[in-house]
């Protein structure tokens, strides 16, 4: 059977007021401006959501259960061909069709094509040259809405998740860091991520029944005190770039395609061992973040966010591989007196480094998706599609295995020894990965096993 989001609201958010002076002075709307346009306060709550028969297929070809095979995952447009459709995968039109048919009332797509896409890595990089903003808004976001905006599709919930690592690049991969790339310098100073992100919000959301969350990264990459205020300010300088505004914002989608924990269970960043706090151990685990999973970072940003929106915002958290099961799991806290090995030994992320992405070896399936699982979360969602790859572990020519020429990033290569962005530590990915968007069989076989819950 196909999963139905209707658990119980935890919670009971009063809206902040769209005008930034009222948000400053402490006053508060009745409404959000989503609710005053007809959208309701949680898409996910009581909805049927689209499972995409292609990668029910991959799955259940893959040894999946039905328990697994039937949760629904979001669509991918991440070419402009894709919005047409391949002989390997449905076009947006024909995935809306098929929701129809199937009697769902939610459907989830990824919108993942900016100009200078994915500045910070070649796994992904898109097609679209830096400068052209005018292909992305008239070829690609323009078609998209468009085929949203039929009439056919308006009893569905549409959930855009707007742009993965595009907005959190400006803010942490850029000079004067140690982490800037020249891509990223590039995509901050012609303004093309913030007006891409900007029209997409502002077309998209002038479509009724459309909900936009855009990408917020991780607690990984904007949990330190230098990034947390600076992405906020960000994003009101995105939702006052024309057209878009704060109304055209539902909220903000974490962790995807990424494998941060939920809830670390057995120690706090506040944990005193051997004297220090571990919190404030240079080159530990946590050195000096403020948030050790996924839930404590979203529900601290929430408040943020919205005053920067302007009105209430809510999350989604991406839990499609963030598991972490198995053998390696640990069951209780480290005994040790020694910092570092007591972060270590007690976290249930096994990454190497929190800054490793790429086809993380151990990882396994998360929460199932789930309506109003958390305060503050409107839901736990499986935006990656599990099994599909993140990138090739080493490179992959023009051809049938990569049509669209995707890049090689190093830090697929499982014998890559690191940058500055993962300090240099090991990348931990899988070896005999194919390219991104392709089915990784040895990947989703791990998923499986690894699996919390347990399959």
């Amino acid at each position: 059977m196909r999963p139905t989001f209707n658990r119980p609201r935890r919670r009971t958010l009063v809206a902040l007021a769209s005008a930034g002076a009222l948000v400053a002075a402490g006053l508060v709307a009745l409404t959000t401006p989503a609710q005053a346009q007809g959208r309701v306060a949680n898409p996910y709550e009581g909805a049927t959501p689209y499972v995409n028969p292609n990668w029910q297929a991959n799955a259940e070809a893959s040894g999946a259960p039905g328990s697994i095979s039937s949760q629904p995952t979001a669509v991918w447009m991440d070419t402009i061909g894709a919005i047409e459709g391949t002989e390997e995968a449905m076009g947006l039109a024909a995935h809306l069709d098929t929701a129809v048919a199937q009697g769902a009332d939610l459907f989830q797509v990824v919108i993942y094509n900016l100009p200078g896409r994915d500045c910070a890595a070649l796994a992904s990089n898109g097609e679209l040259g830096p400068d052209e903003l005018d292909r992305y808004q008239s070829e690609y976001i323009d078609v998209i809405a468009g085929i949203l905006s039929d009439p056919a599709y308006a009893d569905l919930r549409i959930v855009a998740i707007i742009e993965i690592d595009s907005l959190p690049n400006l803010v942490t991969n850029v000079a004067p860091r140690e982490t800037q790339t020249e891509l990223c310098n590039e995509m901050l100073a012609n303004g093309n991520y913030v007006n891409g992100v900007a029209y997409a919000l502002g077309t998209l959301g002038a479509i009724p029944n459309v909900y936009n969350y855009v990408d917020i990264g991780h607690h990984g990459w904007l949990g330190w005190d230098d990034n947390f205020q600076p992405f906020a300010d960000l994003v009101a300088e995105t939702v006052n770039t024309a057209p878009a505004s704060g109304a055209d914002l539902h909220g903000f989608a974490s962790n995807v395609a990424n494998t941060g924990v939920l809830h670390e269970e057995f120690f706090s960043i506040d944990d005193v061992v051997g004297g220090q706090r571990i919190r404030e151990v240079p080159g530990g685990w946590i050195d000096f973040n403020n948030y050790l999973d996924e839930v404590s970072y979203v529900q601290a940003y929430q408040p943020v966010l919205s005053a920067a929106v302007g009105h209430d915002v809510s999350m989604i958290i991406d839990t499609s591989r963030n598991g972490w099961g198995g053998p390696d799991r640990p069951t209780g806290t480290s005994t040790s007196t020694d910092p570092i090995t007591y972060m270590d030994e007690s976290r249930i992320d096994r990454r190497i480094h929190l800054g490793n992405w790429c086809n993380q070896a151990g990882a396994g399936l998360g929460e199932r998706p789930q309506s109003s699982p958390e305060a503050g979360v409107d839901a736990y969602v499986w935006i990656k599609p599990p099994g599909e790859s993140d990138g090739s572990s080493e490179l992959v020519p023009i051809g049938p295995e990569n049509p669209d020429g995707k890049g090689f990033d190093q830090m697929c290569d499982p014998a890559y020894q690191g940058n500055p962005r993962n300090q240099n530590n090991p990348s931990g990915a899988l070896p005999d990965a194919p390219v991104s968007g392709r089915w990784f069989e040895a990947q989703f076989a791990e998923l499986l096993a690894n699996a919390s819950p347990a399959v």
